[in-house]
């Protein structure tokens, strides 16, 4: 289960020295072929990281061979300065990989650059081209989870996925734990498939997946300036499958990656899904369901396994959704606390002991629903997040 179970794809995974104790910290995924279609989806925020602005101009060209990924520092603010060094990155990478592999012939503006670590620094230069000298000695074609590892920041563990279709496969790793939140992505991602795709159909196929998956997790508010999400496809299997058929593989993927990241948010105790149903719109119940996962009392009280549910109606009656706070219903847990917005059944019988806890919401204004998912906020994302950068 592996980036490069796929055909056509190696990876590796290596330690250049951009992190301290030789963890692995730089990541190579290289597409072999026959094709190099890709598509991708960034962060909205206005402040980009250089590495995003540079792939988002090698995606708008249509053919990747190769993406290199560190962590270890994000190279973002930067100046014109980081964004050089972004493009020596793509422009060594591009001559190291066609002197080891002759036939790929690929240029900088066929190689996609992703980091991921601290904002505001520049990148050691000297240690990360020779790591990706390394990483072009050790690609392999099951390199894949070694890959997965060297992108991890805050992670705990690596998140690889792999979805299966009729003769051809789509596999994926990706890393975050912290500043997650939506903007078309969440985090760093690489999706793969040996399918015959071409950009177009790629691009269709990733929006639609991204859209109800990533763009609904909602960790902890905070939008990154590095979000990348990349689909590659190398054509290999031979087999070219239709625009739904790709679609529900690559939601599918990117449906478990998205659980992976809020199972492993930083410092999370509980993974908390927020349904929110009734709404007169779609829109309307992304923005209910992303104002309850991202209100700090609603999260520290289930931190504290206390279902308040006042805190939850709170929330809902900040956005501009249409409802009537008088015919508002919650669930916690399946134990309806709040009917026609007022208490109703006893929330002593609502169990938090666990780590899954789901927050069901019904507006009774329509037919429309959506899912968002989040965490608690405990004292370790707290601990975590105050001597990050020392």
């Amino acid at each position: 289960m592996s980036v490069t179970t796929p055909r056509g794809f190696r990876a590796a995974g290596v330690a250049a020295g951009l992190k301290s104790g030789g963890v692995a910290d730089l990541a190579l995924v290289v597409n072999d072929g026959p094709d190099a279609g890709v598509a991708g989806v960034f962060t909205a925020n206005r402040v980009k990281a250089a590495p995003v602005r540079w792939t988002q101009q090698v995606v708008r060209g249509g053919v990747v061979r190769a993406v290199v990924l560190n962590s270890g520092g994000a190279n973002a603010c930067t100046g014109p300065a980081g964004f050089q060094d972004t493009h020596a990155t793509a422009e060594h990478t591009a001559a190291a990989l066609t002197s080891a592999s002759p036939r790929l012939r690929l240029g900088a503006g066929e190689v996609a650059v992703c980091s991921t670590g601290l904002i505001g620094e520049r990148l050691p230069m000297d240690k990360l081209l020779p790591g990706v000298r390394a990483a072009i000695r050790g690609l392999a074609r099951d390199g894949g989870p070694a890959a997965a590892e060297a992108i991890m920041t805050t992670d705990t563990r690596p998140k690889t996925t792999v979805v299966r279709g009729s003769g051809w496969t789509v596999g994926g790793m990706a890393k975050g734990a912290g500043m997650l939140a939506p903007g078309l992505a969440t985090m760093l991602c690489v999706l793969t498939t040996d399918a015959v795709a071409g950009p177009e159909l790629l691009d269709a196929a990733l929006r639609a997946g991204t859209r109800v998956t990533f763009d609904r997790v909602d960790s902890d508010g905070c939008m990154s300036t590095n979000d990348t999400v990349l689909l590659l496809a190398s054509g290999a299997s031979g087999v070219e499958p239709t625009e739904a058929e790709l679609t529900a593989a690559v939601t599918a993927a990117c449906h478990d990656l998205a659980q992976q990241l809020v199972a492993d948010a930083e410092g999370a105790t509980k993974q908390i899904a927020v349904d929110v149903v009734g709404a007169a719109s779609e829109d309307d119940a992304v923005e209910v369901g992303r104002s309850v996962a991202r209100n700090n009392l609603v999260k520290t009280a289930l931190f504290g396994n206390d279902p308040n549910w006042g805190r939850i109606l709170a929330a809902v009656g900040t956005t501009a959704a249409a409802f009537e706070p008088d015919r508002v219903d919650v669930a916690v847990n399946g134990i309806w606390v709040c009917r026609c917005g007022a208490a109703a059944e006893d929330r002593a019988k609502v169990d938090l002991t666990g780590r899954d806890v789901t927050i069901r919401i019904d507006l009774h204004a329509g037919d429309a629903a959506a899912t968002i998912w989040t965490n608690d906020l405990s004292h370790a994302y707290v601990h975590e997040n105050s001597a990050y950068s020392s």
